[in-house]
């Protein structure tokens, strides 16, 4: 195991980064909730292929805004039911507020992944969201967004349970992921590492508590919105451990969290050709990647060649807004985590740099 902390956790304050320190991780946090739906699959509580409204019932009229010109758009009836499957690979066709019907979210008070500053539950959040005109129709493409906040609110109903409670319980406990929150306790403030931007003039600190670019409430607020999609704090040790139970085949130190064939269905293409899109920090999509598809809550590796990058067939992975990456090679037996607080990043290459370290150092593994 290669462990290494670079840098400062406060840059002002000339505090060095410590391989501890805490991190948010944004949309890394959708892996372990997708891991947390399975489970419940496995527990008969739920279906991947359950309609959405047998556990949220306000799903049951949902809509997609289709434009109707010079920006303005009507809400018509989804052509199929979402289901939960729709959620997990992002074809529910749920983005982040952005699409045809913009002003609707934004008049909802509903845009962006950032959720930490909420006094309201994910649960109500949720049902405010069903009300709001989708981007397309359920299958019909890959919209990257709210599908795994929705997963949260369907954990809590199938499990009965706080989404924090579930996976405190059920993940975090017998994984010994011991610095992982939805809000960090106040004894571990010192651990939390300060949120920077990249700009013209180098690094900025960012607002504090600030909005999608900015130190958040993590700490002092509300703490009351437990964000399936967006809202965990971890560690890169914590992370490693999750994602080395994936790699296990679902099991970690005699600790089973997953059947064999849960991870197999989860870590294997689910698109069946429709594209993935590249995200920025805000959720926005550009360009398709190629090369990939998406399983349960992953990105999948399915031709080499064509993705351009140095890993393997079958590798699996995703990343955060704050400049976070992480994938599991199971061809290498080989779990990565990278773990960043810059919002927006600009035009770094780092990510490409580690991916490119990384595997130019298998070549003194003896295969």
């Amino acid at each position: 195991m290669y462990l290494k902390a670079f840098g400062h956790r406060d840059r002002e304050a000339e505090d060095p980064l410590e391989a501890n320190d805490i991190f948010r991780i944004a949309s890394q946090t959708k892996a372990i909730v997708s891991v947390a739906v399975l489970m419940l699959q496995e527990e008969g509580r739920l279906l991947l292929s359950d309609p959405v409204s047998r556990h949220l019932p306000e799903f049951a009229e949902a809509t997609v805004a289709r434009a109707t010109g010079d920006g303005a758009w009507e809400a018509v009836p989804t052509d199929r039911p979402m289901t939960l499957r729709h959620l997990l690979t992002h074809t529910a066709g749920i983005g982040y507020g952005g699409g045809p019907a913009a002003d609707a979210w934004a008049e909802a008070g509903i845009t962006g992944w950032y959720f930490a500053h909420r006094d309201e539950s994910i649960r109500e959040t949720v049902r405010r969201m069903a009300s709001l005109p989708f981007d397309a129709h359920p299958g019909e493409r890959w919209v990257y967004g709210y599908g795994t906040d929705i997963l949260g609110a369907v954990v809590e109903v199938a499990s009965r349970l706080p989404l924090d409670e579930f996976l405190l319980d059920r993940i975090f406990e017998p994984l010994e992921m011991r610095d992982t929150h939805f809000y960090l306790p106040p004894e571990k403030r010192d651990r939390l590492t300060v949120v920077y931007s990249a700009t013209e003039d180098g690094l900025a600190r960012a607002p504090d508590p600030g909005g999608m670019v900015g130190q958040g409430t993590y700490v002092d607020g509300p703490r009351a919105s437990f964000s399936g999609g967006a809202g965990l704090l971890s560690t890169a040790g914590d992370y490693a451990r999750f994602l080395q139970m994936m790699l296990n085949g679902g099991e970690l130190d005699g600790r089973r969290i997953l059947s064999p064939k849960s991870v197999e269905l989860m870590t294997v293409d689910h698109l069946g050709g429709l594209l993935v899109r590249n995200v920025d920090e805000e959720g926005g999509l550009f360009g398709a990647e190629r090369g990939v598809g998406f399983g349960l809550g992953f990105r999948i590796v399915e031709d080499l060649g064509a993705r351009g990058a140095p890993g393997s067939v079958g590798e699996y992975g995703w990343g955060g807004a704050y400049h976070s990456s992480y994938w599991v090679d199971p061809a290498e037996d080989l779990v990565a985590v990278y773990l960043a607080q810059l919002i927006p990043a600009g035009n770094l290459d780092d990510h490409a740099r580690f991916r490119a370290l990384v595997y130019g150092a298998l070549k003194t593994i003896d295969h």
